[in-house]
């Protein structure tokens, strides 16, 4: 509008757009973690809807859980980490420039974390495969269709039950993986928390970084989607390689052509 012969812009301020994170790994637990955050992502998804159908995806994706929380050193693994990171937080209780609340919040969630997981008795899963009936659709889930109701009618049966039972036995089956994931969440928080960010562009949509010896456990890069730009990682404890593609019209990656523009950050607990 005009006002006193000048212009006011009405216009709300630009923000800046939304990026698209992509996590990386580089070490295996790592990757297992983000898999297990994934999967668990999925199912709360599908377990809090009303749906029967939901309810399948929800309790096959239960049983990708099972598989992949079966690592036998897991849960030690995350107890170590879980004590190496409450020793070193117990390191700032005396420093002025730290929020002692804070510091405390999070000392108290690793501190139930870590006696949640080791009240955790026997092999992880292992309530489901007693249960001979999951392990029944199970091993049909993994064949194409193999869950019709012509084979497994007692799921079929279980699936026509009301919304509120279906919940029931789902939160019955998940709970003793609670433990896992509130020690998992934690870690992985800790660990993005640990960022070490800067903005970089490539040269003719290649970026390569050398990182001196030094070990980190994952990496994040954050992408503008409006440059159709997506990241293709590799990683060592000495280089580096980021070699970004783009999609044609097949939906297949092909070479970008161009500089971009992104975030990268490099953790490390």
């Amino acid at each position: 509008m005009i006002q006193n012969g000048s212009t006011i812009s009405t216009d709300r301020p630009r923000t800046a757009p939304a990026l698209t994170l992509y996590e990386y790994p580089l070490n295996e637990r790592i990757r297992t973690l983000l898999r297990l955050e994934d999967l668990f992502t999925r199912f709360d998804h599908f377990a809090e809807q009303p749906g029967a159908l939901e309810h399948h995806v929800a309790l096959t994706t239960l049983f990708e859980i099972l598989e992949v929380a079966s690592r036998a050193d897991l849960k030690s693994d995350l107890l170590q980490e879980l004590e190496r990171q409450r020793q070193t937080l117990l390191a700032f209780r005396d420093n002025p420039n730290v929020a002692l609340e804070a510091l405390e919040r999070v000392l108290a969630d690793i501190d139930g974390a870590s006696q949640l997981l080791n009240s955790a008795t026997g092999k992880t899963g292992q309530h489901l495969r007693d249960n001979e009936w999951l392990m029944s659709i199970r091993s049909r889930a993994i064949i194409a269709g193999g869950t019709c109701e012509f084979d497994l009618p007692s799921y079929h049966a279980w699936l026509n039950r009301s919304s509120d039972a279906r919940l029931r036995d789902i939160a019955m089956w998940s709970a003793p993986f609670r433990a896992l994931r509130d020690a998992l969440v934690i870690v992985l928080q800790l660990l993005r928390e640990s960022a070490q960010r800067a903005v970089v562009s490539t040269h003719q949509g290649s970026y390569q970084q050398t990182l001196g010896g030094k070990v980190y456990q994952m990496l994040q890069i954050r992408v503008d989607p409006a440059s159709g730009a997506i990241p293709e990682i590799s990683a060592n404890k000495y280089m580096l390689w980021i070699r970004f593609t783009s999609q044609d019209g097949d939906l297949r990656p092909k070479p970008f052509e161009g500089n971009v523009e992104f975030e990268l950050a490099l953790c490390n607990l």
